[in-house]
């Protein structure tokens, strides 16, 4: 066999095995490489996760691990991990996936209705990696506390509910302050101004939407209610609201799960500073979370003379107002009557 020949074929050997090579390395790399039938899937890399972490959790989404490790490697990720969500489509390649395992996600963070502090950091806890405890000790710290003018009874009132955005491994001290930051943004020029107008400070503002938030679910009637309040904070007089006193309850009890839907008079002496049959001026803090629609009622309340309200029963979830004493007690009475026939014992 002569020298060009030889040449020839090894050539054709060297094409060859290159042809294949590229192919076995194209096929590594850029064909299809996930294993569920979802449009997509969102994948959580803890703080601190190595390589084989990352193998652990990506290993139920991936077709073919071997190529998918020989990517990563190919592309230096196993010393470059990051931490965070990230979200693989379905058909997406070795390639495609390490690419999104380096460009973490932002989550949409919400909260609402919550009654503790406890339970909106738990709500919280539930949606991103920092856990309750972490959250909890974030927003009770004393240091940040003294800070910002708030205490353990009062900083609820931070939690504006609204939808935030977050890296999902954002720190407890950078969700918290985050939040305080938002809080302060809320409070504008124009609502500080209409909270003065009303003698109220942001905390106090807060306190009483909370009240009104509890009283009513209904967004029209929220200024009234608020007016109410006001103007029973106007005459000095106590505010006698039945939400302060099932939270009391419920407070004391350490059973913020029962549900107290009727307040007896026996409850109205129950001694705590949230009870607002007992004490007067507004409790310690809000005894729930208000929605801005309650902070917006206080800030924009009804002018009227009303004093009193009451369930109604006939336009449910609204409630009947009265100037004085003894029109409100035919409106109680009316309610009374209700209440018995429906049985309603607690």
């Amino acid at each position: 066999m002569n020298l060009r020949k030889i040449v020839g074929i090894v050539s054709l050997v060297v094409v060859t095995g290159g042809t294949i090579y590229g192919y076995m390395l194209y096929k590594d790399i850029f064909s299809a490489n996930t294993a569920f039938n979802k449009e997509e899937v969102a994948v959580f890399i803890p703080t601190g996760a190595d390589f084989e972490q990352v193998k652990t959790l990506v290993k139920p989404y991936v077709e073919d691990m071997d190529r998918f490790i020989s990517t990563a490697e190919k592309k230096e990720y196993p010393n470059n991990v990051k931490a965070g969500k990230f979200i693989f489509t379905n058909g997406m390649n070795s390639n495609d996936l390490i690419i999104a395992l380096r460009q973490p996600r932002t989550v949409d963070i919400a909260f609402n209705n919550q009654e503790t502090l406890q339970r909106a950091v738990g709500r919280i806890a539930q949606q991103i990696e920092p856990d309750s405890l972490q959250l909890l000790e974030a927003f009770t710290d004393k240091a940040f506390l003294e800070e910002n003018g708030f205490n353990e009874d009062n900083v609820l009132s931070i939690f504006i509910p609204n939808t935030y955005e977050f890296f999902w491994n954002t720190t407890a001290t950078k969700v918290r302050d985050k939040l305080m930051k938002e809080y302060r943004r809320f409070w504008t020029p124009e609502r500080l101004a209409k909270a003065e107008a009303q003698g109220l400070t942001p905390l106090q503002v807060s306190a009483l939407a909370a009240i009104v938030h509890k009283e009513t679910v209904k967004n029209d009637e929220r200024p009234r209610v608020a007016g109410v309040y006001l103007n029973r904070l106007k005459k000095g007089m106590k505010l006698e609201a039945d939400p302060t006193v099932i939270y009391a309850i419920k407070k004391q009890s350490g059973d913020f799960d029962q549900v107290i839907k009727r307040v007896f008079f026996k409850d109205l002496v129950i001694d705590s500073p949230y009870n607002m049959y007992k004490y007067e001026g507004l409790p310690p803090g809000p005894i729930a979370m208000p929605d801005i629609t309650a902070i917006d009622a206080v800030l924009n309340p009804e002018q009227h003379n009303y004093i009193y309200f009451c369930a109604s029963v006939t336009n449910f979830g609204y409630h009947e107002f009265a100037v004085t004493p003894a029109q409100h007690e035919v409106n109680r009475q009316k309610y009374v009557v209700w209440v018995e026939k429906m049985g309603i014992k607690r």
